[in-house]
Formats: structure tokens, C-alpha cells, sequence
């Protein structure tokens, strides 16, 4: 069996350009040199723990330099990285920990009262992370290892949590060859990342997509990478023209709020790549960033499943808003019939049927669930549960969340293809379209809106009539719901079972 470490991401950048700048976050400026030897320090004072290869260690912090830090020295070490999503109730830490089967979690600070509450609930080791931490004192009085622990390509090197649309979360196993693989491929084949890049990184790093693309992608390129603990469009910006960020991944509601922000900057950074993930990125938004900005958007797709990128807007290729672009170098995504569960029956181009995957990214399964993974693993591909097409010039576009579709009289209709058309409505800041329970016709259209103004029982019927002018009878929304805000899961996905729950209430 070949071997294959994910901490060659960190380290092979430290042999070859050991004195490059790796990590920037506040006034903390790390070489690829100095956060590796500390990522060593620290995968030493881990196996001090008690840490061996291949056991699961869950990691509960911020976008600060503690996350990458202690996340390299649990690969060095040999471990499994459970990264926990920071805006989880207690109960929901506890489910993580009990399910993963972690031996330890290593938390920040910011993190404490609600990780040392699921760490007592499940009798699992917390050890504090950060400057006077545990873990920083125990990895100054060890000696830091001399390399890596040897891992096959195909041991798993992360479990991520998926956000739960569906029910309870599970963990998908990822291996080191699809996370290697996944980076290597975005960095290169799909992006063209160069050393001299600088990236943001203000995605969630305890998620696939900041982890993957953010991370991992920029390190293997040997590009730097700027920490923002806590997204804010306007600090954001500043940031990105202080340290001459060229390079920005976001999800839709990230790009909402830098176009608004963009009008008060005083300066724009001068960017050259922007890539889009997590959710389907509304057309309108994407066009407002594009000319604020002056600079496109690569948008993509994936999962935590596929580690996660399958496809994206790619150069080779040319972009084409409102789709999901190519497959990556190694993968193939089609279309197949979502009506039949035990087989994939590939559909021909044009026609809407659900998303499978197959390649280097797809994840082994879904960790202790064996019915869940035969379900999601069928004629080696992997069913997305996500419904789109593909066009002859092979671009695909992603439609909806099988489970989403509303079916009003008979009638589908596709949520998506209603918030496309009320994003461009001038009053509407955000928009998720759910369908409620109707005696007449099964389900209503209801619109949740983020109103950009000051919403008034007014602005709900001109945006009714506003939305029977653009869209067919049968699919404009006949209810519109008014809130601050909409609720998001891990992924930044709107967790539309949530609103659907609420108002139906």
C-alpha cells in the first residue's frame, strides 16, 4: 500500500521555501519553517498525550493560527482531525465527541465553556490550546518530532460532521489521498494558484471548504495565507488591501456583504481569483460583485462527501454564471435518474435528474453507518441528493436539494429558480423559498426575505406582484415572511428544514 501523509501539505512548502511567509493573522507572521517545527512541537507533546496513529482527535477553534497549528500536529502525530463546528450546542459537541469516538479535544479558549461541557458529558480529555494553553507548554518542554507518522493513502486523515440537513449529522470519512488529491487538484488543475499568491482565509477552517480550498490548497501551492478570525465585509476589505490579498473564497452570503461594503471602502483590494462555494450563488449577486469589483467569480460545488470540490468555474473551460462549471481533473459528475434508489441510470445530456460523483474526492463513508453509506455509495458513484443538468458544452448547474423541490398542485416547483428571480428585486437583500403544507393545493410557494429595506405589509404584495410578472403561475411565491435573518447551517447552507418547521408552525 502506497503511503501518503496530509501533513506533507505543511511540510514539503517548510523543506522547499522554508522562509516564505505561511500564515499571517493580526500581527502574528508565521514562515512555513516556524509553523511546522511548532505543528512537530506540538504532534510530539500530543503523542505525550497518549496520541497514536489512528486515533480520533477532536479540534474546536477559531480562524486563528491555533487551528492549522494544532491541525498539522494531529496528522504529524498520526491522528484523525474531527473538526467541530463552533456555533453547536453543547448536546451537539457531545454527539460529535460520542460518535467520532475522539480521545481528546483540543480547544481555544473562545471555545472553553462549551467544549469542557461536552468533554464532561463524555468523559473525553479537553486540553486547552493557545498561548498559556496545555498544549503550548507541554510542546516547549518536548522535543518536536523529526517527521510525520507513516499513514496508507487510503487511512483517514479527516471525519467531517455534515451539517445535518437531513437529520442527524454523520461523520464522512475522508482518507489522505482524497484530501492530497482535492487540494492539489484546486490548486493546480482548476485554479492556478502561484507562490506569490495571498489568500483569504475567512471561511470557517473547521469546514471542507475553507479547510480544503482555503487551507490546504493555498499551502500546497506554497501561497500565504491571511487569518480572519470573524468575517465583517468592511474589515474584509481593509484586510484584503493591507496585505495585498489577490485570492478570495466566500459563500453567497459573504459576497452579499462585500458588494454592500464596497461602496464605502475607501480602496478595493485588486484580486485575481474569487471563488464561490457552500451554496448556489445567485446570478444577480454574482453580476454586482463582478462589477464592483472588477474581477470574476469562479463558483463551484461540493461536499463534505467529496472533499469537497467536484466541480467548478474553471478558465480552461470559460465561466458561465448561473452553473457550476466542469468537473475537476479526475472526477466525473453526471446526472442520473432520481427516481431509481439501487442503481445509477445515467441521463442524457439536458436532462434534470439527481447529481453523482465519482473519483479521487469521494469520501470512504460515513463513519459506524453502513446503511447510511450503501445508501449514498451506489455503482461507484456518489448520489448528492442534489438535483441538476448538463448542458451540451458540458457546464452543470445545480437545480435544488431533492428534498427541497415543492410540488404545488401537481406542479414541481424548484426553490432555487424562485430565488434567482427575487434576488433581483431591489428590496431583497436575502431569499429562501420554502414550501408550506396547503389543504387546496398540497404545498404554497412561501418566500422568507431579508428585506433590504424596511419591510412593510406593502413591500410583502409588491414583491408578490413583482414576482407573477417574472415567473409562471404556478411558481411564485403567494406568501412572503419577513426576518432578520435566515438561519445557516455549518456549511453556510440555509437550513431551509428549520424555516419550513417555523412557519408552518
Amino acid at each position: 500500500m502506497a503511503t501518503l501523509s496530509l501533513a506533507a501539505i505543511l511540510a514539503e512548502p517548510a523543506r522547499r521555501h522554508p522562509d516564505r511567509t505561511a500564515l499571517v493573522e493580526g500581527d502574528l507572521r508565521l514562515t512555513f519553517k516556524e509553523l511546522w517545527q511548532k505543528a512537530r512541537a506540538q504532534g510530539a507533546a500530543l503523542a505525550k498525550l497518549g496520541v497514536r496513529p489512528g486515533d480520533r482527535v477532536a479540534l474546536m477553534a477559531p480562524n486563528t493560527a491555533e487551528f492549522p497549528t494544532a491541525y498539522y500536529a494531529i496528522l504529524a502525530a498520526g491522528g484523525v482531525v474531527v473538526p467541530v463546528h463552533l456555533l453547536l450546542s453543547t448536546e451537539e459537541v457531545e454527539h460529535v465527541l460520542r460518535d467520532s469516538g475522539a480521545t481528546l479535544l483540543l480547544c481555544h479558549p473562545a471555545q472553553a465553556k462549551t467544549g469542557a461541557a461536552a468533554a464532561e458529558a463524555t468523559d473525553v480529555r479537553m486540553v486547552r490550546l493557545g498561548g498559556d494553553g496545555e498544549l503550548e507548554a507541554l510542546a516547549a518542554a518536548t522535543e518536536p518530532l523529526t517527521a510525520y507518522a507513516t499513514r496508507d493513502a487510503d487511512d483517514p486523515a479527516v471525519v467531517f460532521y455534515t451539517s445535518g440537513t437531513t437529520g442527524v449529522p454523520k461523520g464522512a470519512v475522508l482518507s489522505h489521498f482524497n484530501l492530497v488529491m482535492n487540494a492539489t487538484v484546486n490548486a493546480f488543475d482548476a485554479n492556478d494558484i502561484r507562490p506569490d499568491d495571498t489568500a483569504l482565509g475567512a471561511l470557517p477552517l473547521f469546514h471542507a471548504f475553507g479547510q480544503t480550498v482555503s487551507m490546504n490548497s493555498t499551502w500546497r501551492a506554497g501561497a500565504t495565507l491571511v487569518l480572519l478570525p470573524r468575517f465583517d465585509a468592511a474589515r474584509a476589505i481593509e484586510l484584503m488591501v493591507e496585505e495585498n490579498v489577490n485570492t478570495f473564497h466566500g459563500v453567497p452570503t459573504m459576497y452579499v456583504g462585500l458588494v454592500a461594503a464596497a461602496e464605502a471602502a475607501a480602496e478595493l483590494p485588486e484580486l485575481r481569483i474569487c471563488i464561490s462555494g457552500g451554496a448556489s450563488l445567485p446570478v444577480a449577486v454574482l453580476e454586482r460583485f463582478e462589477k464592483a469589483f472588477g474581477t470574476p467569480v469562479y463558483e463551484g460545488y461540493g461536499l463534505s462527501e467529496t472533499s469537497p470540490t467536484a466541480s467548478v468555474n474553471q478558465p480552461d473551460f470559460g465561466t458561465r454564471p448561473g452553473t457550476i462549471g466542469h468537473p475537476l481533473w479526475g472526477v466525473d459528475v453526471e446526472i442520473a435518474r432520481a427516481d431509481v434508489d439501487d442503481r445509477v441510470e445515467l441521463l442524457p445530456v439536458g436532462e434534470l435528474g439527481e447529481v453523482v460523483i465519482r473519483g479521487h474526492n469521494v469520501f470512504s463513508g460515513y463513519l459506524g453507518r453502513p446503511e447510511a453509506t450503501a445508501e449514498a455509495l451506489v455503482d461507484g458513484w456518489f448520489r448528492s441528493g442534489d438535483l441538476g443538468t448538463k448542458d451540451a458544452d458540458g457546464f452543470l448547474s445545480i437545480v435544488d436539494r431533492k428534498k427541497d423541490v415543492i410540488i404545488r398542485g401537481g406542479y414541481n416547483v424548484y426553490p432555487r429558480e424562485v430565488e434567482e428571480v427575487l434576488m433581483r428585486h431591489p428590496s431583497v437583500g436575502q431569499a429562501a423559498v420554502i414550501g408550506l403544507p396547503d389543504p387546496v393545493h398540497g404545498e404554497e410557494i412561501c418566500a422568507v426575505v431579508v428585506a433590504a429595506e424596511d419591510a412593510t405589509p406593502d413591500l410583502a404584495r409588491t414583491i408578490i406582484e413583482w414576482s407573477k410578472e417574472h415567473l409562471g403561475r404556478h411558481k411564485y411565491p403567494r406568501l412572503v415572511e419577513f426576518t432578520d435573518e435566515l438561519p445557516l447551517g455549518p456549511s453556510m447552507k440555509v437550513l431551509k428544514r428549520e424555516l419550513r418547521a417555523h412557519y408552518s408552525a
